[in-house]
């Protein structure tokens, strides 16, 4: 038998999100999604709730059900307001560009009081016209997974109940070996990136010792460039070439170990002898070495968020960013939210989702390809950002019926 799974490594990718009961998210699903996805609107349009469920859904994984509803109020503040039942995600993906879709369905919710995974499949369909076939299913921490590298309808799936109603299927079958399938996509969420960098955590003085990955806060980035320097010196130094071209007379970067054992960020200006310490650079200067570092990890996350990359950053650094993750999205797959037209600028029509909120208050997504005109001004020299911020998206302007007139015309009274 052929294995579908032996072709070049490369990451998995999410064509497809559902989404129902989160929030503003009531009812929504993106489908085509890009390897470079960014999402535009006014404040409150949902692109932080949206951000957030990868968000979620990797808390869920990471740290458990119970602490991911915790961290969001429980189902009292995550549920929509006026709805009811459990939330519910559903992604499709692909472990790599020629394997079947696979479908991921996810659904949480409260039961007298207590958290509950209320339903979780993972199914997929090998063959283009046959039959999904659903090889792990459960709900409420009872149910059956068939095993092996190619489950199909004539494996035998296996009850194997769970210890708790809150505990998720694919987490824990997924650390079996026998379970190759479920564990690919465990390892897939677990491997996410979802970033909350904070410029303040840059600038601290963290044990040393080198580390692979830069966290979500970015308080090891000193720890990082320690591992670059010892594993991958040649990757540290395109990376510190770039960021020389985006700041004047930065000369170099380095961390040094301190008589106490903690690790010091240092960054010398081409002038001068004497480093100056990161609690005294600029934030700018700061967080662009973490989003370079980020992107061009030489074993990148398979997914990584981004929120407002703008923020500190000088607006003309912006539009060759969107450019370098775009790039680096042939390694992982991104989702960026910003404000920023110059940022818009790098983009193509296609990576764009426009986001708004219906008089209902829930949000609505489109994709900016698919807005009446935009592919046809760009393709005849305009900018991208020049034609949002302008109006000409028809939606998506914060001070125009909280950016829906175009779509959702008011009901007169």
């Amino acid at each position: 038998m052929n294995n579908l799974f032996s072709q070049v490594d490369r990451p998995a990718r999410i064509e497809y999100l559902s989404v129902k009961n989160y929030r503003a998210l009531k009812n929504v699903e993106i489908k085509g999604i890009t390897p470079l996805t960014v999402l535009l609107g006014p404040n409150g349009s949902g692109k932080s709730t949206f951000f957030d469920v990868f968000a979620f859904l990797s808390d869920c994984f990471g740290d458990g059900v119970r602490s991911a509803l915790d961290r969001r109020g429980r189902m009292k503040e995550l549920r929509s307001r006026g709805a009811e039942g459990p939330v519910v995600l559903e992604l499709k993906y692909r472990e790599k560009p020629d394997t079947p879709l696979m479908t991921y369905h996810l659904a949480v919710d409260e039961e007298n009081g207590r958290p509950i995974v209320a339903e979780e499949w993972l199914q997929w369909r090998r063959a283009q016209r046959g039959k999904p076939f659903r090889f792990l299913e459960y709900h409420k921490g009872q149910g059956r997974a068939a095993s092996g590298e190619q489950p199909d309808e004539q494996d035998e799936r296996v009850e194997t109940p769970l210890k708790s109603p809150d505990l998720i299927a694919v987490n824990a079958l997924g650390q079996f070996a026998e379970h190759p399938r479920v564990a690919a996509l465990r390892d897939f969420i677990t491997g996410w990136y979802v970033s909350h960098l904070s410029v303040t955590d840059t600038r601290g003085q963290p044990e040393a010792g080198p580390q692979e990955r830069l966290s979500k806060s970015g308080d090891n980035l000193p720890n990082v460039i320690q591992y670059l320097k010892e594993q991958h010196p040649k990757r540290l130094k395109e990376i510190l070439l770039v960021l020389r071209r985006r700041v004047p007379r930065l000369a170099n970067v380095f961390s040094e170990v301190m008589p106490d054992g903690r690790l010091l960020l240092q960054f010398k200006d081409a002038p001068f002898d004497d480093p100056i310490l990161a609690r005294f650079v600029s934030d700018g200067t700061v967080k662009m070495l973490a989003y370079l570092m980020l992107l061009h990890d030489p074993m990148p996350p398979p997914f990584i968020g981004i929120e407002e990359p703008e923020n500190f950053l000088h607006p003309r650094l912006l539009t060759e960013l969107a450019e370098e993750c775009r790039s680096a999205s042939e390694r992982a797959q991104l989702l960026v939210t910003t404000h920023s037209p110059f940022f818009v600028d790098g983009l193509r029509p296609e990576e764009v989702r426009v986001l708004y909120r219906t008089e209902l208050g829930y949000t609505k997504i489109v994709k900016a390809s698919d807005l009446k005109g935009i592919k046809d001004f760009v393709e005849a020299g305009a900018s991208l950002g020049h034609l949002w911020v302008e109006g000409q998206f028809g939606l998506g302007d914060p001070n125009v019926n909280q950016g829906a007139s175009a779509v959702e015309p008011r009901k007169k009274p």
